[in-house]
């Protein structure tokens, strides 16, 4: 739940293209998966997953029946400008871990820069509520300790489902326990940090109904967005533009890149092209209101200065 949060955060357009081929990909992995002896062959970088599947069944029905309903109660009764302070409030708080990573992994320049954005938000922007550095040009950077041991050459180790928790991976977990010591909101108190967690679940609605409506298999869908998220930080965004980005997916053990042009052919007919269709479609519809909109806004200002003429003419006389 916390991950899916983070993978539908704003991230450069190479990220967004590179996800965009995972889900196309993604949305009908049962048609690419590989049998052995009748049985799905085991994904190379999820090696448990008859484990993983049980635990993320456990996660999506604590989260339909407990999670969902809370957050529905509390965005329905919360005004928008209280959720995004409350996210401004946290997210500032993380960058006290992003500065940290950032000197870790030798980024000294972004780490001045997080550092100003850390002072900004904290004095002018009341705490963290409001976001003014962004204003200023000081964009949010993502950085956490999962991404300094990826710096330092640890592998990234097999995908886990932890219960409650969610996606990680076995170098993800001491990078967890770490930043989590590091972040400020770890110290808080529970009902401060139950705030924060319901706040973004919250924002998670649109990420989660997206999976449940669009893959066919969820599971697959979230670990290979996780995982391609979760390597495309570490590596800045690199490696969605290299061309070896079919190949890093054949590495994960879920394509054939010589069967791709199948894979995408199928998954077109299971109804992801459809899907970008519509979305093209709603984009273009979008898009012509909003044209309708300035020229409506346009004749009235025309309007606005005829008469204020037409006034003046008449003071004259």
């Amino acid at each position: 739940m916390n991950t899916l949060r983070n993978i539908m955060r704003p991230y450069k357009r190479q990220y967004v293209l590179s996800l965009m081929l995972t889900s196309l990909f993604v949305l009908n992995s049962g048609c690419a998966t590989t049998k052995v002896g009748g049985q799905p062959a085991l994904s190379k970088a999820d090696p448990y997953e008859h484990i993983n599947r049980k635990t993320f069944v456990f996660n999506d029905t604590v989260d339909d029946y407990v999670a969902e309903p809370i957050a529905s109660a509390y965005k329905a009764i919360t005004p928008q400008f209280v959720q995004t302070g409350v996210f401004n409030f946290y997210n500032n708080l993380k960058n006290v871990n992003v500065i940290i990573n950032d000197a870790l992994q030798a980024k000294f320049k972004q780490s001045a820069q997080d550092t100003g954005r850390f002072v900004i938000n904290s004095s002018l922007g009341l705490l963290g509520l409001v976001d003014v550095a962004k204003d200023v040009g000081l964009e949010q950077n993502e950085e956490d300790f999962d991404q300094t041991l990826a710096v330092w050459g640890i592998p990234r180790g097999p995908y886990l489902v932890i219960p409650l928790l969610g996606p990680t991976t076995v170098r993800g977990i001491p990078g967890a326990v770490f930043d989590t010591a590091a972040n400020p909101s770890s110290y808080v108190g529970a009902p401060v940090q139950l705030l924060s967690l319901l706040n973004a679940r919250a924002n998670a609605e649109g990420a989660l109904k997206f999976i449940d409506e669009a893959a066919l298999d969820p599971y697959v869908f979230t670990r290979e967005s996780f995982l391609q998220w979760r390597h495309s930080l570490a590596t800045d965004g690199k490696s969605a533009a290299s061309t070896d980005f079919l190949d890093e997916l054949d590495e994960l053990g879920e394509f054939d890149a010589e069967n791709v042009g199948l894979i995408a052919d199928q998954a077109s007919k299971g109804g992801f092209g459809n899907y970008i269709q519509k979305f093209e479609r709603a984009a273009q519809s979008f898009s012509g209101a909003a044209q309708s909109f300035d020229e409506t806004a346009k004749t009235f200002e025309d309007a606005g200065n005829k008469a204020d003429k037409l006034q003046g003419d008449v003071r004259v006389k």
